[in-house]
C-alpha cells in the first residue's frame, strides 16, 4: 500500500470513529434529557413506560412509577397496557391482507359485507371511507354527518364495522384474526380480548390534580376491539413499527396506500397543524424529519406510539394514567417526540 493510500484508509477510519462518537454522544444527550423530563411531577408526573429503539437497537427503556398507588408494585418494562385507538393501525393492516387476498375490495360499499345494514348510506360508505373516517355515519340508526368522502371526523365506529367486515369475509373472530397475525410476528405479549385476559397487564388510572384513582373498569364487548381493545407492551409495539414499516406485513402498494395521506386533521401531539391521515395512522411530513403513528386514550390508559422512517427509529410511550386534563394526556410523549426531533434535525 503507497502512502496516499494509507492516508486515505487513516482519514476514513477517522471520519467513521468521529461519526460513531458524535452518534454516541447524541444518543447520551437524548438519554439524560428524557431521564430528567420523566423525574418532572409539574404540569403532572409520568407514570408508565419509555422505549426508544432504533433498527435493532434500544436507545432507551425505562419503566416509571406504579401498577396501582394504593399497593405501590412498581411498573415493569415488559408490563402490558391497553393501547386504545392505537389498535386502529392494526385492524387497517388486518383489512390491507385481506385486500391483498382479494376478499375485500377498498372502494366497494360497505352493503358488499355487511348486509344487515339497512340504511342507505350503506350503499354508498366505502371501506375506504371507514379507514380514514370521512364516512359520515354518526350510529347505525341516524343519516350521514355529511356526504361520504367530504369530511373527516374520526370515533370508534368505524372500526367496529372494520372489525365486523374482517369477521365476515375470513368467518373467523377478530380476535382469532388479530391474534394469529401477533403471533406470527413474534409479538408474544400482545392480546386482542373482549375479557381483558393479559397475565401482566396493568390497572388503569385517573389523575385529578395528582390524585390518582383506579378507573372504573368500563364493561367491553368484542365489537370495541378493532377500535380501542389491544393489549400490548413496548416492545412488542417497536416490534410492530418493524415488521410494519420495514415490510414485513404488507406488499408495498398496500402500505403506500396505508401512509398516504387521504383527508388532513389536527392532534396536539402530531402538531398544532392539520396533518395527514391515512389508514389508522397520523403522518406529519411538515418538518425536517418525516414521522407517522397514533395515539390511544382511554380507560385510564394512555398511549403514543410514533416511528421516523427515516433512521428506523421507534417511540412508544405507555401509561396506565389518564388526566382530568385531556392537554396533558399526551405530554411525555410529545416532549420526547420533540427531542428526538430536534437531534435527528440537528444533523440533517
Amino acid at each position: 500500500m503507497n502512502i496516499l493510500s494509507k492516508i486515505t484508509v487513516a482519514l476514513s477510519l477517522l471520519l467513521l470513529l468521529s461519526t460513531s462518537c458524535s452518534k454516541a454522544q447524541k444518543s447520551d444527550n437524548d438519554t439524560v434529557k428524557i431521564d430528567s423530563l420523566l423525574t418532572l411531577v409539574s404540569p403532572r408526573p409520568f407514570n408508565g413506560v419509555v422505549l426508544v429503539t432504533q433498527n435493532d437497537s434500544v436507545r432507551y427503556e425505562k419503566a416509571v412509577g406504579y401498577d396501582t398507588f394504593k399497593n405501590k408494585k412498581t411498573l415493569k418494562v415488559n408490563d402490558q397496557f391497553v393501547i386504545n385507538s392505537n389498535s386502529k393501525q392494526i385492524t387497517a393492516v388486518l383489512i390491507l391482507l385481506e385486500v391483498e387476498r382479494g376478499t375485500v375490495d377498498l372502494q366497494a360499499p360497505i352493503i358488499t359485507y355487511l348486509p344487515r345494514l339497512k340504511k342507505d348510506w350503506a350503499k354508498k360508505v366505502t371501506v375506504h371511507q371507514l379507514l380514514n373516517h370521512t364516512h359520515g355515519i354518526a350510529t347505525l340508526n341516524k343519516p350521514l354527518l355529511f356526504e361520504a368522502g367530504t369530511e373527516f371526523k374520526y370515533g370508534n365506529l368505524s372500526n367496529v364495522l372494520l372489525g365486523e367486515i374482517i369477521s365476515a369475509v375470513t368467518n373467523k373472530s377478530y380476535t382469532v384474526v388479530a391474534e394469529t397475525l401477533f403471533k406470527k410476528l413474534g409479538m408474544k405479549n400482545t392480546v386482542a380480548n373482549a375479557s381483558r385476559v393479559a397475565p401482566n397487564l396493568v390497572a388503569g388510572n385517573t389523575n385529578d390534580n395528582n390524585t390518582f384513582t383506579v378507573a372504573k373498569k368500563i364493561k367491553k364487548n368484542a365489537s370495541s376491539i378493532p377500535a380501542a381493545g389491544v393489549i400490548s407492551t413496548v416492545h412488542d409495539l417497536a416490534l410492530w413499527n418493524k415488521s410494519l414499516h420495514e415490510g414485513a406485513i404488507l406488499k408495498p402498494e398496500s402500505y403506500a396506500k396505508m401512509i398516504t395521506a387521504a383527508v388532513l386533521a389536527q392532534h396536539d401531539a402530531f402538531g398544532k397543524e392539520k396533518t395527514g391521515y391515512g389508514y389508522g395512522i397520523r403522518i406529519n411530513d411538515l418538518g425536517k424529519t418525516k414521522y407517522i403513528g397514533h395515539t390511544g386514550l382511554g380507560d385510564g390508559y394512555a398511549s403514543l406510539n410514533v416511528y421516523f422512517p427515516e433512521t428506523k427509529t421507534s417511540l412508544v410511550v405507555l401509561e396506565n394514567q389518564s388526566n382530568a386534563d385531556m392537554s396533558l394526556s399526551y405530554y411525555f410523549g410529545t416532549q420526547i417526540k420533540e427531542m428526538l426531533l430536534k437531534s435527528m434535525n440537528s444533523v440533517k
